[in-house]
């Protein structure tokens, strides 16, 4: 991998990471039609260390009273009904999904799973769910001719099997064309949610997942010597800087906007790519086996 390749592959890591448009599938696709090398899941996995730095520093004062509350819980009784507190068990509650079938399925994550067809099926059909959930949540919001606005619910009102779902939700991601926000963000509008308050959930949740599996990656590389260390620590300093940026005005944006430019964007994307896979234009095995 080039210096310049760890430039953009880290840019494009960090502006598409916490939108609801896949990453794993951006990361493939700016491979696959520059004619790189496929950056693989170890390349992945390493670089999303360093936009999960950004969340750490964006939430750090989130992250720092849900650690503080649920270390004391850990001895004080009186502690476990703090929300903060129990934030910090649903967190670790939701991370099992991810953790259990990331093992079980480490094998398709890094071979099948990457193949453009997939991509970009999982493109459509998790863009036309965002697209769902989006327009459901809005409705409940603006209400209708016929009836009040209703009230969707706040982090405070999340328990264990609402973060088992969110945790399910996220699992999903495993498979490059979900995307880890828009899986479990949509998930949480379908649940009740405030589009702020799934999405916060979403970018804690994220934390132990992918620092897990950046830390096993990174260990394996060192084991096996399989990646380029200087360009990927690159790309990864580059994707820091590129999605804290990111994660500041997609807060903003969610706020007050709709998720509907996403969607219009996924599913014109991926079909776009099942177009060029079909009529031959492009391999769906494109970039695994280029120099």
């Amino acid at each position: 991998m080039s210096w310049f390749e760890s430039l953009i592959l880290g840019l494009v890591q960090g502006l598409t990471e916490f939108l609801p448009v896949s990453s794993s599938a951006h990361l493939r696709l700016t491979a696959a039609f520059s004619g790189w090398k496929d950056p693989g899941a170890a390349f992945t996995a390493i670089t999303q260390i360093g936009t999960e730095a950004a969340v750490l520093i964006y939430f750090r004062k989130d992250i720092g009273r849900i650690i503080a509350a649920w270390s004391k819980s850990l001895f004080d009784k009186t502690m476990r009904k703090d929300h903060d507190a129990q934030m910090g068990w649903l967190v670790i509650v939701g991370s099992i999904p991810i953790g259990v079938l990331g093992l079980t399925l480490k094998d398709q994550i890094e071979g099948p799973f990457r193949d453009l067809r997939v991509t970009a099926t999982m493109l459509v059909v998790i863009g036309i769910v965002i697209g769902i959930a989006d327009r459901l949540a809005a409705r409940d919001e603006t209400g209708g001719k016929h009836r009040a606005p209703k009230q969707r619910k706040q982090l405070e009102n999340l328990g264990v099997r609402d973060g088992l779902i969110f945790g399910l939700c996220q699992a999903c991601a495993l498979i490059p064309g979900v995307s880890r926000s828009g899986a479990t963000i949509s998930g949480g509008l379908f649940m009740g949610y405030k589009r702020e308050a799934a999405a916060r959930y979403s970018f804690l949740l994220a934390i132990p997942a992918v620092l897990a599996s950046g830390t096993f990656e990174v260990k394996d590389a060192l084991e096996t010597g399989h990646v380029a260390w200087g360009p990927t620590l690159f790309a990864t300093v580059i994707a820091f800087a590129s999605g804290y940026a990111v994660i500041a005005w997609f807060m903003k944006f969610i706020s007050t906007k709709s998720f509907m430019p996403f969607v219009y964007y996924r599913v014109a994307l991926g079909a776009v790519i099942i177009a060029l896979v079909a009529t031959g234009a492009l391999s769906p095995h494109a970039a695994e086996s280029a120099g």
